[in-house]
């Protein structure tokens, strides 16, 4: 059976370089690309891949909240990470989210060839790297009190922090997720009293440290 495959990376050249190498394995092919994650969404529901390689921080809607959404829509569709990112917070906000794989980008592609037929096979795929901070992260995680210090916000309000931060304008917002602007008002207050933040710069800052854009 072929592997049915998206590819969604914000920057070209990456997209093209996966597609190229993953047309010549026996059993994969990439059905699709996408530059952003609310993209990759459309697409997923259109097209029910099999697996979406996806990187995190992607314009419009990042990489994990996108996961998030595929997931939930289809639980038959793997995700995998492939990212510059390392750092634990993002691996664990990516497997929270319903990611099945994990890899860094500078892994070689073998590495993530390997990943795909694994994930393929209802498995889970960390690389070594990431393998070693995810067991760190959980032999840590019920010494501390991380998620009650930690202000939670909805995935609807993550999406519009995104968007905020990454410089939309109210009217564009609402048109972008189909609310009002009212509703996207709201949203940016109710976001604001959670983090008791006064500024959109201060959104900003917040959002790039959480990895919910790159801007």
């Amino acid at each position: 059976m072929c592997l049915r495959i998206i590819i969604a990376d914000d920057h070209s050249i990456m997209r093209e370089g996966l597609c190229y190498l993953l047309e010549k394995q026996p059993g994969m092919e990439v059905i699709a690309e996408a530059e952003n994650g609310r993209r990759t969404v459309k697409l997923c529901r259109e097209l029910k891949p099999d697996v979406v390689v996806i990187d995190i921080a992607m314009p419009d809607m990042n990489g994990i909240e996108a996961t998030r959404q595929i997931v939930n829509e289809s639980p038959n569709i793997k995700v995998i990470a492939l990212s510059m990112h390392s750092n634990r917070k993002f691996v664990r906000e990516m497997l929270s989210a319903g990611a099945s794989g994990y890899l860094l980008k500078d892994s070689a592609f073998e590495e993530l060839s390997k990943a795909l037929d694994t994930v393929g096979n209802n498995q889970t795929y960390l690389s070594p790297e990431i393998a070693d901070a995810v067991v760190k992260d959980y032999l840590g995680y019920i010494e501390n009190d991380y998620s009650a210090a930690s202000p939670v916000l909805t995935h609807r309000e993550r999406e519009v922090l995104q968007l905020i931060a990454e410089g939309k304008t109210t009217k564009q917002i609402a048109s972008s997720l189909y609310i009002s602007e009212k509703t996207v008002a709201a949203h940016r207050k109710q976001i604001m009293d959670k983090l008791s933040f006064n500024s959109i710069a201060e959104l900003t800052k917040y959002a790039i440290r959480e990895g919910l854009t790159s801007f």
